[in-house]
């Protein structure tokens, strides 16, 4: 079933759709910095590119759009995710990864692609589900975990297996022209938003690095020795970069009792 929003799951303990943020009172047709309070972390956006974090930032800034319950108008900058897929992509049968997805036309460094939208689960039932497949089956449920300053983590798990939209046939590249960040618009539940983090031609496909590393941390001596004992598990990755790993990437906390 297609949806280019995320949905409630079977356990999740929030619902996607349910608009739990107070909106802005700017009266003006785009909110600026210092006057819009969902700009208190800083402009989101500049000419609908995502603006990139400071060198000097330890953590990347969160991520706020304007919401339904905002003042501003429909045109303000602040809001680009929610607008949805404004470029032309295309599913394709790739060569040895199955379905692929490739854009029609060129799109620029920072600009939105497409949302990885799908069921939004609680731990228990993502483990469920994961531990339920085969390994001939294919596997779309995703992990997020966002590290906070204070030193929570919280942990987002999204299946597009039944529900979902064109974000489901993006392959896993070492070398991804795509970055995911989770954006959110009316509640805590984040939409996980994919950008360019390059130009990309027409006709070129469209990637992001499963395991999130990309523009991230480099990987840890204990997360290399955990992936290498994992090997036996994973599956071999096939996006034919210069930096490929091998495997795709393989987070083993689904398997584990919590």
């Amino acid at each position: 079933q297609y949806s280019p929003d995320n949905v409630a799951g079977a356990d999740g303990d929030n619902d996607p759709t349910e608009i739990t943020f107070p909106g802005c009172s700017c009266l003006t047709s785009s909110c600026v910095v210092h006057a819009c309070s969902c700009l208190c972390h800083g402009e989101n956006y500049n000419s609908l590119c995502l603006r990139p974090t400071d060198k000097e930032e330890e953590y990347a800034r969160p991520v706020f759009e304007c919401n339904a319950m905002c003042q501003c108008g429909e045109s303000c900058q602040n809001r680009v995710v929610q607008r949805g897929l404004q470029f032309r992509l295309e599913v394709f049968k790739t060569e040895k990864k199955g379905w692929g997805l490739r854009t029609l036309e060129f799109i620029a460094k920072g600009r939105f692609v497409c949302e990885y939208a799908g069921e939004v689960l609680g731990f228990n039932e993502a483990r469920r589900r994961m531990q339920a497949q085969t390994s001939k089956d294919s596997n779309y449920i995703i992990a997020v975990r966002e590290h906070l300053h204070s030193g929570q983590v919280m942990e987002t798990f999204v299946d597009p297996t039944y529900i979902g939209n064109v974000g489901r046939f993006l392959n896993h590249s070492c070398e991804p022209n795509l970055f995911m960040v989770p954006v959110r618009v009316d509640s805590m539940v984040p939409k996980l938003a994919l950008f360019a983090a390059a130009d990309i031609s027409a006709g070129e496909e469209l990637s992001y690095d499963y395991s999130g590393r990309f523009h991230n941390l480099s990987i840890t001596n204990r997360e290399q020795k955990s992936l290498e004992d994992d090997n036996s598990l994973r599956k071999p990755c096939y996006c034919g970069s210069h930096t490929c790993a091998s495997f795709l990437p393989w987070d083993s906390s689904l398997f584990s009792t919590p």
